[in-house]
């Protein structure tokens, strides 16, 4: 256990940055993992476990400053849980070059997410029958990727509440870790059941994450997001590069 200690200090670098940007941690710790030569169930499922200690974490500190939307939250949050369960599924069936290629491609639209997130700019509250049908139909897809990638699917929830359902950016990035809670909790206990988890792993991860996820809510009121912003496209594409070269080499 001793030897993985450097875990703790991973979890608690991807839950800062999870819960300031609304993405989760995962889209941290998956591409270290990955690279460093786990496996993508292993992989997928520990970072899950991670996922959830920090949304935890995050949502009581969001809770505080009042800063979630809690039906809303809610509602797409449950919406995900099936997409979880077939996700875990998916993910016994695809090669460890398969899912890197298809991880690389999430982390590249996860750089034009980040970069484009400066121009999202909320619209008047859109909750008609309609959009909800729609938001149902996205969330379910959110959560296989969630489950899957072991990503959380905020990529998804935090555009969908911004530019579909119109509520500000800081309230949809706090509400996404609420959501959050739903996806992770549920991937977690299907890639448990389906013998994928690694509880060490998972419990050092946590531990990172958990205290991330408080220190990244905290200093997400009046942090500029630019620099940060930049920082992390620049690992991501370095990430996404590397698990394309492997997956070709493999």
């Amino acid at each position: 256990m001793f030897e993985n200690l450097w875990l703790i200090p991973l979890g608690f670098v991807a839950g800062i940055l999870g819960s300031i940007i609304g993405l989760g941690g995962g889209i941290i710790v998956v591409p270290v993992m990955t690279i460093l030569g786990f496996s993508h169930t292993v992989t997928s499922s520990s970072s899950l476990f991670a996922a959830f200690s920090n949304s935890v974490a995050s949502s009581v500190s969001y809770a505080k400053q009042k800063r979630i939307e809690y039906k809303l939250g809610i509602t797409l949050g449950l919406m995900s849980v099936p997409g979880t369960i077939l996700g875990a599924f998916i993910s016994s069936e695809a090669s460890p070059s398969t899912f890197k290629i298809l991880f690389g491609i999430v982390l590249v639209a996860s750089c034009l997410y980040l970069f484009l997130k400066r121009n999202l700019e909320s619209k008047s509250a859109n909750m008609t029958v309609k959009m909800l049908v729609f938001s149902s139909g996205i969330s379910f897809f959110a959560g296989i990727l969630s489950s899957f990638f072991g990503i959380g699917g905020g990529i998804v929830f935090v555009p969908l509440m911004i530019l579909g359902i119109g509520i500000s950016v800081k309230h949809a990035t706090a509400t996404s870790q609420l959501i959050l809670m739903f996806s992770s909790a549920s991937g977690m206990i299907a890639h448990s059941l389906l013998g994928h988890s690694d509880f060490t792993y998972a419990l050092l991860l946590g531990i990172g994450a958990f205290a991330g996820g408080i220190i990244g809510a905290r200093i997400s009121v009046d942090l500029k997001e630019n620099n940060i912003r930049i920082l992390i496209c620049v690992v991501l594409l370095a990430a996404a590069i590397k698990l394309f070269l492997d997956a070709i080499e493999s």
